[in-house]
């Protein structure tokens, strides 16, 4: 199982929006030393839509040289089935076997569908472990519980997991042995009391160490004294776009965190100004990205 807290990373990328593979693993690596128990590369808040499949390549070549491989999970962020299995061919033959994968975004299908869908690749490439990406307001679609549990009865050792960003699963969805990770921090604490494995958020960006220290202490059994201000957080990020928010926010730091392939864009001077007041209010700043 996966358990923890996982942040789905940002990417950086340079002036001319090329992906910066050495930058976005550094960056990586920095979350888990901040908290994080692992991230997610190419989720939708690293922009995985839109980064090129040669440059998503490029990074996972690189990612052997990391001395936290075991932390990582790669998104595919494709819509093609031949380009899902091969990225993950070469994700496998760089050491690395577990994925976020989404169904695919633009058409419309049914849960029959879906299951063909993640066949075909279990098919072509058996030794994997893959979380489902449960977000329809991306791909357009929703997983129902059946759809899953059908999933987990026929691929039992490949599909491991569910991120739901959709929130119609985390509450009810009971399979043994199976990660169910909410993509919200503002949800953490209610799935760690129901059963919920973690979290994969955009925000754990920047609340990783509020995140961590929820997670612990409920796994320690002590009193909550982050939970309210991890939520709070949130419920301002969620005002705005998230990856806007996020590289507005990051670009305080570093100029890098500006750059955004269109037609993502940072906050405009009003957002701004509303988004970094109300921070303020809940005394959250860069403080807050420093490990203890």
């Amino acid at each position: 199982m996966i358990n923890g807290i996982y942040a789905a990373t940002l990417s950086v990328l340079d002036k001319n929006l090329a992906l910066n593979s050495e930058k976005t693993i550094k960056y990586a690596e920095n979350l888990i030393d901040k908290g994080c128990h692992g991230v997610v590369f190419f989720g939708s808040t690293g922009q995985s839509q839109l980064i090129s499949l040669s440059e998503k390549i490029q990074l996972i070549n690189l990612l052997p040289k990391s001395n936290y491989g075991d932390k990582f999970i790669i998104g595919t962020g494709l819509n093609s089935l031949v380009d899902n299995i091969n990225l993950i061919k070469i994700a496998k033959s760089n050491g690395f076997n577990k994925f976020l994968i989404m169904p695919p975004a633009y058409y419309k299908y049914s849960d029959h569908d879906v299951i063909n869908f993640y066949s075909r690749i279990i098919d072509e490439i058996n030794e994997c472990k893959i979380i489902l990406y449960n977000f329809e307001k991306l791909s357009g679609y929703k997983f129902s519980i059946d759809c899953v549990e059908e999933l987990v009865k026929k691929f039992p050792s490949q599909i491991v997991g569910v991120k739901d960003s959709s929130y119609n699963l985390y509450e009810n969805l009971k399979i043994d042995n199976f990660s169910v990770m909410p993509g919200s921090e503002s949800k953490l604490l209610k799935g760690l009391e129901l059963g919920c494995s973690g979290i994969i958020t955009a925000t754990t960006n920047v609340t990783s160490i509020l995140a961590r220290d929820v997670y612990d202490k409920f796994q320690n059994g002590s009193d909550q004294s982050s939970n309210e201000k991890l939520c709070l957080v949130r419920s301002i990020f969620d005002k705005f776009n998230l990856i806007s928010g996020l590289h507005t926010f990051m670009a305080q730091i570093d100029q890098d965190y500006q750059n955004l392939i269109p037609p993502l864009k940072l906050l405009n001077e009003n957002e701004k100004k509303i988004f970094f007041a109300e921070l303020q209010k809940l005394d959250f700043d860069f403080k807050h990205l420093k490990a203890a």
